[in-house]
């Protein structure tokens, strides 16, 4: 009788053992000990400006001396759907990350407003005080701090109205949704009303509707600008050849909007910002307080041309903008 009651505590215990310990992996499936630091990433979608912003996150931490046997990366793409993002925060807050990093503004927001307790930085969010992810940039609150790539909305038409200067309406196509679409969209509007520009709106919910809103818009407008919005710029390729079979020029916000097909942008480099916010993050985990961490404008800009796109749709580009531009080819 003695030996079964034995027996039996000794199986309780070995399924409560079981039961409460929890394995955490990184994203190649390798079991993660304590002692490594834990770092989610975390996106609402997957686009080439993004994959940048990581990739120039992880080489930064890697160059700090974060080795691999030091810390970790769990990346998650939440492929657009919210639903599945918020289920990406929970499960990584459940957790227990060390850092957290976003990309764009929906994974921000998401993860911020969670309240988790778990420090944030942020890469490439336009406005995040408008957000509500912060409420000041130089002494950041909501345990959050990053980068911000606000586009120069001015430079984007001065540059256009050179390169394709008989524009006269614009077309502009974006997600109500990300509060970095609209405060863009919302700049654009006003700098066009001052100079006498004219603009049609189309809306998009989701990127499977920016086709749609591509084509009606062919007929009614001169050019698209297209401001930094996530769910757009994932279908950036099939927006760009609608309007280069229409001759319509399109202008982006990121040099990855170009490489797809996009006629020019003035932008920041999507690497070097995710570079920078690994610096930030560098200070907080060697003992500043992320507080005291300022939340920084990258304002570094670069002109990139797509010649492909300038060739296919009849736009010379003059010499002078060349010389001072990345072209691609």
């Amino acid at each position: 009788m003695k030996n079964l009651l034995r027996t039996l505590v000794i199986f309780i215990l070995v399924l409560f053992i079981v039961g409460c310990s929890t394995e955490i992996k990184d994203s190649k499936g390798n079991e993660v000990t304590n002692d490594v630091i834990q770092v989610g990433i975390i996106q609402l979608a997957d686009n080439g400006a993004f994959t940048d912003m990581r990739e120039g996150f992880i080489n930064k931490m890697r160059n700090l001396g974060y080795s691999e046997d030091k810390m970790v990366f769990d990346y998650k793409n939440a492929n657009g759907d919210t639903a599945t993002l918020n289920s990406i925060c929970q499960t990584m807050v459940d957790q227990k990350k060390d850092l957290i990093v976003t990309i764009g503004t929906p994974a921000t927001q998401a993860i911020v407003n969670m309240n988790s307790g778990i420090p944030v930085f942020y890469i490439s969010v336009s406005n995040p005080i408008g957000a509500k992810v912060i409420s000041d940039m130089n002494n950041p609150d909501k345990n959050a701090t990053g980068t911000s790539n606000a586009i120069p909305v001015s430079e984007m038409f001065k540059l256009a109205d050179r390169l394709t200067p008989n524009c006269k309406t614009y077309g502009l196509i974006y997600n109500t949704g990300e509060i970095n679409a609209v405060t863009t969209i919302e700049n654009a509007k006003k700098y066009m009303d001052s100079i006498g520009l004219k603009y049609k709106e189309a809306i998009v919910t989701s990127s499977s509707e920016v086709q749609q809103a591509t084509q009606s818009l062919v007929g009614q407008v001169d050019a698209l600008f297209i401001p930094n919005d996530s769910m757009v710029q994932s279908a950036m390729p099939q927006l760009a050849e609608i309007a280069k079979k229409a001759k319509i020029p399109v202008y982006g916000s990121s040099a990855v909007m170009v490489q797809s097909g996009a006629l020019a942008t003035i932008s920041i480099d999507d690497f070097t910002i995710g570079g920078i916010t690994a610096e930030m993050a560098d200070k907080y985990m060697k003992g500043t307080p992320i507080n005291k961490i300022p939340s920084v404008v990258v304002s570094d800009f670069t002109t990139v041309i797509n010649k492909t796109t300038a060739d296919a749709i009849g736009v010379t580009i003059p010499q002078e903008i060349l010389v001072n531009a990345e072209v691609l080819q």
